[in-house]
């Protein structure tokens, strides 16, 4: 382990007392998909009657608000200083440092002790109230701001996100072995852009390949949560902020996030 790591490993884990369940999104790469994965087990959640907490933690490219439509909405306080999340249904509600931007084509160019101030103050001084599960949509790799938020919340989740072609399958093995040396317990692996069924014929074609998160999932002895295919309909509704898919995918994946939990 690098002396970074155990640097990081120093980190006092904040009180969250008022979280139940904290779940990380994880990829090896970007482009995989994580941010739809996210949004759409935080909204499947909520459905299921759970109060449930998203945090947007790519401070780079914070991505959330523009699926859900809501990039126009500012961070506002409570009375008491605290910083008031967005509600998006009376069970979802959301932090991103998209809603602090000036505009979203902004950059944030800061180095890793600004990010790790962010984050530990997007955990740390939101008003989230009781939450069942906080939701963390992380950046792509296993970088500061993983470690940071992992070493602060003790999560005691995560899910990898991976795509089917092998440049995504090596890089979610390093996910993987990021999860297990910081000892954050693995709920399973997603396999996202999953084929792609054809509109007017309905034939299905496996444009990435097909089965590597299963494979991965056997190769590791980690639980398989399912397959989400190329869909029109996601892409276009992320496109115009409205990504809220209460699919029969997201149904199983999420019954099977709180099988979990259910039996720890």
């Amino acid at each position: 382990m690098s002396e970074k790591t155990k640097d990081k490993k120093a980190i006092e884990a904040l009180d969250l007392g008022n979280i139940k369940h904290i779940i990380m999104i994880i990829s090896g790469k970007g482009g995989v998909g994580k941010s739809t994965v996210s949004v759409n087990l935080a909204y499947t959640l909520a459905k299921k009657d759970k109060q449930v907490g998203l945090l947007d933690a790519d401070i780079h490219g914070p991505t959330v608000p523009k699926l859900l439509g809501v990039s126009d909405r500012k961070l506002e306080a409570t009375e008491d200083g605290k910083i008031k999340p967005i509600d998006i249904t009376p069970n979802l509600r959301i932090v991103s440092m998209g809603f602090l931007l000036p505009n979203s084509d902004s950059p944030v160019i800061w180095r890793g002790p600004m990010k790790y101030n962010a984050i530990r103050q997007f955990l740390q001084d939101v008003d989230w109230n009781n939450l069942d599960y906080l939701v963390v949509d992380l950046p792509p790799g296993t970088g500061d701001e993983a470690i940071s938020i992992a070493q602060l919340t003790k999560a005691d989740g995560s899910i990898i996100v991976t795509t089917p072609q092998n440049v995504a399958l090596l890089n979610s093995r390093k996910a993987i072995g990021f999860a297990q040396k910081l000892d954050i317990p693995i709920i399973g692996i997603i396999e996202n852009m999953s084929g792609f069924i054809c509109p007017n014929c309905g034939f299905n074609i496996n444009i990435f390949g097909e089965n590597g998160g299963l494979k991965a999932a056997k190769e590791f002895g980690l639980k398989f949560l399912g397959k989400i295919p190329l869909d029109l309909k996601i892409y276009q509704s992320g496109e115009n902020g409205n990504l809220l898919e209460e699919g029969e995918v997201f149904k199983e994946i999420a019954d099977q996030v709180l099988k979990f939990y259910k039996d720890l």
